[in-house]
């Protein structure tokens, strides 16, 4: 397969340290640029890829050797940038969320399949193999019928200037660690989930939220409960509680690639741990999108679109219940950022 072109739009940290390795190490990509506002900044990391610094994003856009983009900017920037970029016929892999705004990111999806174009949205823990093989025992009837699903993902506090804490760039735990337990919920009990509650608390004199829990279920009754955060003690876990027995998964949201996982199988027959060989889903993600430009097939962008929705359900529900709530209707700031 001829390497997929890609220019890099900023130098955030997970580009940095998460997703420039991978692509620098995978020969179906090849990293053509590296553009940020600050010119020193782009010179430092295409430095270290031998590849081309730009100033200013547009710039980046205007290269005819560019045929993708790669956006790792703050939530707020990726509707905007998603738009230029397709707008100059770059197929573009975006950080997730891909927008925060569910018809946003619906319209740059049909905006993107007019022109031929791939969108495809970096949620990575996905293209992970542990969770084929729970799917696997979950089919097989290893723990008889699902009952529950429970996922957590928290992190802890970071400096204050953290883009994660501002609302004008769209930050929050909803919009940043949200994201995972509600995919994961959706990889589960699949995409017909409808939120029943939900909050979201503000801690230390923050502007965005802090941390947050959701209610969902299935049309088939299965309850989801689930709880994310920045201020917490390292957590990223999921659980499907059954009629036989439980399946247990922890490290499940971000795993380094030489991780080893071990999906713990709990029934009345004893416990059994399930140790598998280490993957990496930053290359997995990564080498997706690759094949899909190349290829021409898009990726499915059904589970993009109701991640979105749920996602603004859950911040929707969430202001409802606190408005209704004794003391606590200042703690919720919320804004609509396209």
């Amino acid at each position: 397969m001829t390497p997929v072109h890609i220019g890099i739009m900023g130098c955030a940290s997970v580009a940095r340290r998460k997703v420039l390795p991978a692509m620098a190490a995978l020969p179906g990509i090849e990293i053509a640029a590296i553009a940020s506002r600050d010119p020193d900044k782009a010179a430092e990391a295409a430095r270290a890829h031998g590849c081309r610094a730009v100033k200013g994003y547009e710039a980046l856009l205007d290269l005819d050797e560019v045929e993708a983009v790669y956006v790792p900017l703050p939530n707020a920037l990726h509707a905007a940038w998603i738009d230029h970029a397709l707008s100059a016929g770059k197929h573009v892999l975006a950080e997730k969320p891909m927008t925060t705004s569910a018809s946003r990111t619906g319209g740059l999806i049909a905006k993107a399949r007019a022109r031929r174009l791939v969108l495809m949205e970096n949620v990575m823990f996905p293209h992970h193999r542990q969770h084929a093989v729970v799917r696997g025992q979950l089919e097989d009837g290893a723990i008889g019928d699902l009952r529950a699903f429970h996922a957590s993902f928290g992190v802890p506090r970071r400096p204050a200037d953290d883009v994660r804490y501002s609302a004008e760039l769209g930050g929050g735990a909803l919009m940043d660690a949200g994201v995972y337990p509600v995919r994961a919920a959706m990889s589960f009990l699949g995409s017909d989930l409808t939120v029943l509650s939900a909050v979201l608390t503000h801690r230390h004199g923050q502007h965005v939220d802090s941390a947050g829990h959701a209610l969902l279920h299935s049309s088939g009754g299965v309850g989801a409960q689930l709880t994310f955060g920045l201020d917490h003690s390292y957590r990223s876990s999921y659980e499907l509680w059954g009629s036989a027995g439980r399946i247990v998964v922890e490290h499940a949201f971000t795993p380094p690639a030489d991780h080893v996982p071990v999906i713990r199988l709990e029934r009345s027959s004893g416990v059994q741990e399930i140790r598998l060989t280490p993957d990496d889903q930053v290359a997995n993600s990564v080498s997706a999108f690759a094949t899909a430009v190349r290829s021409g097939r898009f990726p499915d962008s059904g589970g993009t679109l109701q991640q979105a929705a749920l996602i603004e359900d859950i911040g929707a529900r969430a202001r409802r219940c606190v408005d209704h709530t004794p003391g606590l209707a200042d703690t919720i700031q919320t804004k609509e950022l396209s």
